[in-house]
């Protein structure tokens, strides 16, 4: 049998059972629930399983790619991923429970949802929704991308790149529809044993095999590579001190807001989950460190790789070093990253348009045709995804240019509006509109970074500035008179125990919210709700 027979062989015995292993997350649940259930997983997720599918969105296949490729080009300015998704995680150590808590005390299921019951406007909702969207097509277009790439490598060429995304979507497709969340969190387990498994492989393989060990490899980038080790990197690139820390602050501000994040908040049986997760999560970014150092052993290895070839710097060092077998576990793994965080945006995807677009429409106002309504949408919004992939792969990689810095603009209309009720309506979509405009004029004007600094954050200081001159300086939202309460987001360790009067939403399980104690009593105080 051929390499490419034999790691083909792997590469589909694995796919089938992802499929497999997704669907047999709703094994004996029935039809039960409606978009609750499907779309945060009834709200009863355990720690284990937020933190292996929380984990899984953050390592997607720019892991295994872009990782690598930046590790070969540039070097040292690729840790910003390390130091932003870290930050991000002690900043959702407060946000993510808060959101948990708002969500669960309104039976909202999106961040489209959230924004609508603040600022009480359902075309409000919508309109975020439509505008969320277009930043995540660009990022399921870079999965469906990754993974082709990947299995074309490692199949030895037996599978085109076209098959490829077509598999990526269809195993996606497969799973995420009928079992929702819970099915990629399930899925999100395989992945991480997987790519944890074949990066502690790779740590100590390739360097041994290559350069005799971890010594004689660090000398040579000393050595032969040192300005890869500083920033701004090799050949004096753009991503230097400033950027670098700009780029890690607004992006561990965008993290927590970011619609994928925020579905595995809206996933957890409890706020103490979470602020445990917040804990342990960083844990994981120590295997970035793995395709990062790898991309700068490729570089001794494989010299002269240049554009997109430098992605596939990891995957050059081990196609032609490992047995067939090997090299399709290692794919699986990389596959899996792509699958999993793929998943999640599509699924995002479907609830946003479910709950806040189609639901304007009185027929789709039940839970349980929201919920129909989602799962069609996310086939929609995949389709149309691979179909660009094939037909228009450029002007999805023009959008994913803005896509993180574009989400960074709904920080102040979400988790400033959360906390701050005089921040109005008016304030809040002016903020937006300007900053979505900045940061389109810088990037697609090639002025990202501006003077050093990353122009999401030129941008996001313009929002906020504009959304507070207005709110100050504009009528106040007068015709709004619900209470703060009902409005405003709250530290769950500071409410009471309010949720024994609910069910949770849609057929998920009953009785209180663990990790909300009661104000006051032996429970309160600074430390009320930890355990």
């Amino acid at each position: 049998m051929s390499s490419g027979a034999v790691a083909t062989t792997v590469f589909a015995v694995f796919m089938v059972g992802t499929v497999a292993l997704g669907l047999a997350a709703v094994r004996g649940r029935g039809k039960q629930g409606g978009i609750a259930e499907w779309s945060v997983g009834g709200r009863s997720l355990g720690a284990v399983f937020i933190w292996v599918l929380m984990a899984g969105e953050g390592y997607t296949s720019f892991s295994y790619l872009g990782a690598a490729g930046w590790g070969y080009n540039y070097g040292a300015p690729v840790l910003y991923v390390v130091a932003y998704m870290s930050c991000g995680y002690a900043v959702g150590y407060v946000v993510g429970p808060m959101l948990w808590a708002y969500a669960r005390r309104h039976g909202l299921v999106s961040i489209s949802d959230m924004v609508a019951h603040r600022y009480g406007r359902p075309w409000l909702g919508a309109g975020v929704a439509l505008l969320v969207t277009v930043f995540l097509l660009p990022y399921i277009q870079l999965q469906i991308t990754g993974m082709g790439v990947v299995v074309s490598t490692i199949s030895y060429g037996a599978i085109s790149l076209n098959w490829a995304y077509f598999i990526g979507f269809a195993v996606t497709t497969g799973f995420v529809v009928v079992s929702g969340l819970r099915g990629s969190a399930w899925v999100s387990v395989l992945k991480d044993v997987m790519v944890v498994g074949t990066l502690a492989f790779l740590a100590i393989y390739v360097p041994q095999h290559y350069f005799d060990g971890y010594g004689a490899f660090l000398d040579r980038i000393v050595d032969e590579k040192s300005d890869w080790l500083t920033l701004p990197g090799s050949g004096g690139s753009a991503y230097g001190e400033a950027w670098f820390a700009t780029t890690s602050l607004l992006n561990a501000l965008t993290v927590v807001i970011f619609p994928t994040t925020v579905a595995g908040y809206l996933g957890a049986r409890s706020a103490d989950g979470l602020r445990r997760n917040a804990i342990w999560l960083p844990a994981y970014n120590v295997l970035l460190f793995v395709p990062m150092l790898l991309g700068m052993a490729a570089l001794f290895v494989v010299p002269g790789l240049v554009g997109a070839e430098s992605n596939l710097a990891l995957f050059k060092l081990v196609v032609d070093s490992l047995p067939a077998w090997a090299v399709g576990v290692i794919g699986v793994a990389a596959a899996l990253s792509s699958i999993v965080p793929m998943a999640v945006f599509m699924l995002v995807i479907g609830t946003m348009w479910g709950s806040s677009v189609l639901s304007l429409l009185p027929r789709w106002r039940t839970p349980q045709r929201q919920k129909v309504a989602s799962q069609a949408v996310v086939v929609v919004a995949g389709a149309l995804a691979l179909a660009m992939t094939y037909g228009a792969p450029n002007t999805l990689v023009r959008l994913s240019l803005i896509s993180y810095e574009g989400m960074a603009q709904l920080v102040p209309i979400l988790l400033l509006g959360l906390v701050w009720r005089k921040l109005t309506l008016a304030g809040a979509l002016s903020g937006l509109v300007v900053g979505v405009g900045i940061v389109c004029a810088l990037v697609f004007s090639d002025h990202d970074p501006v003077f050093g600094v990353n122009a999401g954050i030129v941008a996001l200081a313009a929002n906020l500035a504009v959304a507070l001159v207005v709110s100050y300086a504009g009528p106040a939202d007068r015709a709004d008179g619900r209470p703060d309460d009902e409005v405003l987001a709250r530290d769950p360790l500071d409410e009471f125990d309010e949720f024994d009067e609910f069910d949770e939403f849609d057929g998920a399980e009953t009785g209180p919210a663990r990790g909300v104690r009661p104000a006051g009593g032996s429970g309160s105080g600074p430390g009320a709700g930890a355990r």
